[in-house]
């Protein structure tokens, strides 16, 4: 039982990993740009078909570095067509507006790659199986729990020690402060919502092999990631963090003791913390970006 019980919580935590890394982006565009981003799952979904294209010809390996870099241009050609135009507008029309995108994504995925889910095999060099006496894990799921790990700490590295960072990080606490020093907030905006669909494109590059890739996917994990962002607290980004490990642990115990409500875990668990900590674990208040 308690070889079972661990191999539940680390696929509890391979499954909080990309909760992680997909709503890390999602925090981002809404902390500056005060943009709740409907069509984030959308992203997700481009990023595993791009990955699902390219690992034809260029493997996995080129899949991981290219596809995150397809989705960021797409979402900075989108973030500047469409999307700056509604920053000084009602929050509702950004709803609108990514809500009308994210249904369009979908449909134009089923267009271009077809309706029937594709089969995306797992790297001939990550399979295989991790043997420690009784316990049994598979090579890749430890790969996208390294992986994910990297990425957390290169977009800390990134948001705490670069000069675009403290633009960021002021950008999202006093934007006012931020103009008033001549400081354009647009190229950050365009920055940010380029570098968050791209951790989306990652997540969906990363469960792809695990799932498979489909049209939907993108729609049936965008709830998961709200989630997380919520437990976590609007503009945290350590609470995003811990929130994805949250998730994912209760939802690999769930599992082992009562499987039939796996899903409904993290429901249950964002109504106890929110009953608690309406702000959620970690939230900071943020001023919209005018």
């Amino acid at each position: 039982m308690s070889g079972i019980l661990i191999e539940q919580i680390l696929n509890g935590l391979l499954v909080g990993s990309y909760y992680i890394v997909l709503s890390l982006g999602m925090s981002l565009i809404f902390s500056l740009g005060g943009v709740v981003n409907l069509a984030h799952g959308a992203f997700y979904a481009l990023g595993a078909y791009f990955a699902y294209s390219i690992q034809q010809k260029l493997g996995f390996g080129g899949a991981v570095l290219l596809a995150p870099v397809g989705v960021a241009l797409v979402g900075m050609l989108i973030e500047q067509l469409f999307l700056r135009r509604l920053y000084r507008e009602d929050p509702m029309l950004g709803l609108l507006f990514t809500f009308g995108l994210a249904m369009t994504a979908e449909q134009s995925l089923r267009l271009i790659w077809g309706t029937t889910g594709l089969p995306f095999p797992i790297p001939e060099a990550l399979r295989g199986q991790l043997l420690l006496g009784d316990f049994i894990y598979s090579y890749y799921r430890l790969t996208v729990l390294g992986v994910s790990v990297v990425t957390i700490a290169g977009c800390w590295l990134l948001l705490n020690k670069t000069s675009f960072g403290m633009i960021v990080r002021a950008g999202t606490r006093d934007p006012e402060m931020v103009r008033a020093m001549g400081v354009s907030l647009r190229p950050a905006l365009t920055a940010v919502f380029a570098l968050g669909v791209a951790l989306a494109g990652l997540a969906g590059v990363m469960s792809a092999p695990l799932g498979g890739v489909q049209p939907a996917m993108g729609t049936e994990i965008l709830t998961a990631a709200f989630v997380v962002v919520v437990i976590g607290g609007l503009g945290s980004f350590w609470g995003v963090v811990y929130a994805g490990l949250l998730v994912g642990v209760v939802r690999g115990i769930t599992v082992v003791f009562y499987p039939p409500a796996a899903e409904a875990s993290m429901f249950i668990l964002m109504a106890l913390i929110l009953l608690v900590r309406p702000r959620g674990l970690m939230g900071e208040k943020f001023e919209k970006f005018e």
